[in-house]
């Protein structure tokens, strides 16, 4: 028996302990080492961290992943792409998407790990066919449920998206359970149950420490013919991360199962980063809730990213004595549209209404752009009936949301055009157009002060050799 392991310290690990702050120098120096290691995959791209290169790092996130392909030859790179969302938090038009994803291969990704917030397959379709469109002998499509649990969702549904997953061609499937709340028990139910319907096609278990229930369900689900885990460099694990590498290769030597770790190189990894973490403890990027067990994350279903984001968010407005009454608020909220998984962009759209209903101490005296138009149907379908309440303080009285996929007519290059307009001679390449496609503001920025930053250096130049 063979159980596979991807490694999450350069993604959702530090995502979900401390908002993806993590710069790409803090970690140059082990990429090597990582690259020795024996991992099925690396992720260490997409989620947050696009964003959050040109948010708060000052990086420019296709260079980064650019310095992890140099210095990983032979380890396959991974990354979370959110189907029609992209990296962001609405729908992109088909040529949009396509173009990012030929730009993700070409720049050094090998797996696309491809899901969707509500579990609506026809926005993980376009994303699908790019990747094999420009795929590489090294190129794995990899389908993603968006697991939890609601009145909706049954063992039975779960067996049929990964069924509908492997009809429409995906290569593996990935369970991402991002709230950490799969049980033990609902673990062996639903991986035994998918294995028989899915055959020899291998499946990959994502989790997260957040409720306390974590290692049980991946020695669960590894009992019950899982055949990749995901998990952390030890001082990166635990909280709202995934659970130990290190933990998960001791555990698995003890049942003889192989893993095809390198047991030296995974303990150099960790070594690595340990006063990597102590740096951001002391600095207070990481914060103590993030490394903490919450039971009630049962209830709630909070994500590890969404939790270290809605910390950062609570502390920044100097409103943290609301967080315990912002978590009893999500469920309201989730249930009110049709308790779809709590999941980027979901996640954020949930948290955020959550947070206003609380701060503004009224339901839905202030209701986000994004809910407005998940009612409208612009996100996909919802899980289970909405609030007809809500629907009509959004919709008017009789509105119903627009049940298509919105975004499969428009090929037209527009974004493109419209772009590479607004930059200018600020872009140099294919990819810097994407980022402002994707994140204009905080591209448009990034590229003029590396404008500036340039020139200055020019001066500087000139100033030294007059």
């Amino acid at each position: 028996m063979k159980v596979q392991f991807t490694e999450t310290v350069l993604r959702d690990a530090n995502q979900s302990l401390m908002a993806t702050r993590l710069p790409y120098a803090d970690y140059e120096g082990i990429l090597s080492t990582m690259d020795k290691a024996g991992y099925y995959s690396v992720e260490c791209w997409g989620g947050a961290t696009f964003d959050s290169c040109l948010r708060y790092l000052g990086e420019d996130p296709w260079e980064r992943l650019r310095g992890i392909r140099k210095n990983m030859p032979n380890t396959k790179l991974q990354m979370l792409l959110r189907g029609q969302n992209l990296l962001g938090y609405k729908h992109y038009h088909d040529d949009v998407v396509e173009k990012f994803v030929e730009l993700s291969i070409k720049n050094g990704i090998d797996i696309i790990r491809i899901f969707d917030a509500l579990n609506d397959f026809r926005n993980l379709g376009t994303a699908l066919d790019a990747t094999m469109k420009f795929a590489t002998p090294n190129t794995v499509a990899s389908g993603c449920i968006s697991y939890t649990q609601s009145p909706v969702h049954t063992v039975a549904k779960y067996v049929e998206m990964c069924k509908e997953l492997q009809r429409m061609g995906f290569q593996t499937i990935c369970l991402k359970d991002m709230a950490g709340t799969m049980s033990p028990y609902e673990a062996e139910g639903l991986i035994k149950g998918i294995k028989d319907a899915v055959g020899d096609m291998p499946v990959i278990l994502h989790t997260h420490c957040t409720t306390g229930m974590a290692y049980m369900t991946v020695t669960k689900a590894i009992e019950s013919g899982i055949d990749v885990i995901d998990t952390a460099t030890s001082c990166f694990s635990n909280g709202t991360s995934q659970p130990a590498t290190e933990t998960m290769f001791y555990a698995c030597q003890q049942y003889g199962i192989e893993t095809g770790l390198n047991e030296d190189a995974i303990n150099k990894v960790n070594d690595y980063f340990k006063p990597i973490k102590q740096k951001y403890i002391d600095n207070k990027t990481l914060n103590a809730k993030s490394l903490a067990t919450d039971s009630q994350a049962l209830v709630y279903k909070v994500p590890g990213g969404m939790l270290s984001n809605m910390i950062a968010n609570l502390t920044d407005m100097k409103a943290m004595d609301k967080f315990d009454a912002a978590l009893a608020e999500i469920p309201a909220v989730r249930a009110d549209l049709g308790y779809p998984p709590l999941v980027t962009p979901l996640s954020q759209m949930v948290g955020n209404q959550a947070v206003t209903n609380v701060l503004l101490g009224e339901r839905y005296k202030s209701i986000s752009t994004e809910v407005k138009n998940y009612f409208k149907g612009e996100y996909g379908i919802a899980p289970a009936p909405v609030s007809e309440e809500l629907q009509a303080k959004i919709l008017g009285e009789g509105g119903q949301p627009v049940d298509c996929r919105i975004e499969d007519s428009k090929r037209d290059g527009s974004d493109f055009a419209a772009a590479k307009e607004a930059l200018g001679d600020l872009a140099r390449s294919e990819e810097d157009i994407m980022s402002y496609i994707c994140f204009p503001v905080q591209a448009k920025k990034f590229f003029e002060d590396r404008k500036a930053k340039e020139e200055n250096v020019v001066s500087y130049t000139i100033e030294a050799i007059d």
